[in-house]
This record gives C-alpha cells, sequence and structure tokens, in this order.
C-alpha cells in the first residue's frame, strides 16, 4: 500500500450472491484497467468471498478484505468467521467498527480493539471505522466520540501502524441516506484523527490513511477526495454498479 495514492474501496454489504459477484467483477473489470495510482479494494459478503477471489485471479491490484472478524482464532462461536481464517481465505484486509456493526449489532469499543489486534496479528490490514451519530454532533461531541473510538480500537497495539492499519471515518448520519458530509465535515474529523494519531503514537502514523465513507457517489467523490486529510472513499450503495464504480474509482480529487 503506497500512502500517496488514493484508495478507493467498495462494502458490498449483505448484497450479491456468488453468482452476481462473478458477473460484477466481468463487467467491472472491463471498465476498470489496472492502474499504479490508486488502490481499489473491495468487501463482498462471505458467502460470495470465494467467488470473488476467482474473479479476480488476473487482477492482482485489487484487493479482497473481509466485513468482520471474530477476536479469537477459534471456538464454538457459531456464524463468526476468524482473521486467520479470513487471511487463508486470500483476504487481505478486514472492516472492524462499521457502523452497522456498532449500531445494529451493538459492537462494542472495546471489541473493536480486540478485532484489530486479532487482524493486526493474521497479517491482514486493519480498516478501523469511526463516526458519529447526528444527535452526537449536535451536541458537539464529534472529537469526544471519534478520539473514544480511535483510542479503544487501538488499544491493543503499539509500535509502528503505517504497515497494518487504515482508518475509515463514517458519520453514522450520511450512512446510506444520501446526506452526504461536505469536504469540509470530513476535512475537519479527518483532522481530528490525524491529530490525534500524531499526539498518541507519533510523527510515523501519520502516514496512516483515512478514508471517509457516507454516500459517496461519482459526482461528489472528487470533492472528497480533494479535502485535507482525505486519502480515499468507503463507498456502499454505489459500488454496487460496476460502472458507477468504475466512476468512482477513475476519480482524481478536483
Amino acid at each position: 500500500m503506497n500512502p500517496q495514492t488514493p484508495i478507493l474501496a467498495g462494502n458490498w454489504k449483505m448484497n450479491k450472491t456468488p453468482a452476481e459477484a462473478a458477473a460484477f467483477f466481468a463487467a467491472f473489470c472491463a471498465a476498470h484497467a489496472a492502474r499504479t495510482d490508486r488502490s481499489i479494494w473491495f468487501f463482498p459478503p462471505a458467502i460470495s468471498f470465494a467467488s470473488a477471489r476467482e474473479a479476480l485471479r488476473d487482477r492482482p491490484d485489487i484487493l479482497l478484505g473481509v466485513q468482520n472478524i471474530h477476536w479469537e482464532r477459534a471456538g464454538a462461536f457459531t456464524g463468526e468467521t476468524s482473521a486467520p481464517m479470513a487471511a487463508a481465505a486470500g483476504a487481505r484486509l478486514a472492516l472492524v467498527g462499521h457502523s452497522e456493526r456498532r449500531h445494529v449489532f451493538g459492537e462494542t469499543d472495546a471489541e473493536t480493539g480486540r478485532k484489530v489486534a486479532a487482524a493486526v496479528a493474521a497479517q491482514l490490514l486493519a480498516v478501523l471505522c469511526v463516526g458519529e451519530t447526528l444527535e452526537q454532533r449536535r451536541a458537539g461531541g464529534l472529537a469526544d466520540v471519534l478520539e473514544r473510538q480511535l483510542d479503544a480500537g487501538l488499544a491493543d497495539i503499539a509500535g509502528d501502524l503505517t504497515p497494518s492499519l487504515v482508518l475509515a471515518y463514517e458519520p453514522v448520519w450520511a450512512i446510506g441516506t444520501g446526506v452526504t458530509a461536505t469536504p469540509a465535515d470530513a476535512a475537519e474529523a479527518h483532522e481530528l484523527l490525524h491529530d490525534r494519531m500524531v499526539r498518541r503514537f507519533g510523527d510515523a502514523s501519520s502516514a496512516v490513511p483515512i478514508l471517509y465513507g457516507g454516500s459517496v457517489n461519482p459526482d461528489n467523490a472528487p470533492a472528497l477526495l480533494s479535502a485535507r486529510h482525505v486519502d480515499g472513499l468507503l463507498v456502499g450503495g454505489a459500488s454496487l454498479d460496476p460502472a458507477v464504480f468504475a466512476r468512482i474509482a477513475a476519480a482524481s480529487p478536483d
């Protein structure tokens, strides 16, 4: 991962069967040729991961990740996937603490920390998601929420984080709502995260990329990529259409 190149990532959530994943990548790869000036990532659902990996066997420029992991290596945890299992299946990345995991499934800040540590131990790149609700933002709690989630997420790891961590800022009020944070909103939050990382882990941590996620589309992608400390985009609904995501994947800062 080159921190100087933008990261364009698609999180499919609970969408696309194995056959649909294969069809998506056939269309996307035809529309998006390999490029060295950006990184393209996808997070398919676990049931479609093998199909996605097979479809991308000739596209090593596109990385695959899992949407969630458990912090234990193995055990009686029905329905869960461990970080070593994900790595063995070919995953290079793992989302941790996505807003839906936190607010729909009740994942705690402490659990995100255990998952980040498990991902790093399995040599997966952990993508730690943080973000505030609308109520928290209106109450002036942006900085407190981001610092709390960040500190808890990184509580169990230390040292040079650059090779093993990416942050993703997801304002909960902009996830799947069609309401997008402005470039100024994104820059404010990303600046807070950047400064907290430097204060806690030193200047080297300034190279940890910070992605923006929340109702991204081809029209707002260039402006968001232009915002200070926005190193890429984590895209939800707009990543489900290969033609639409190809436009986002080709976006450059304004």
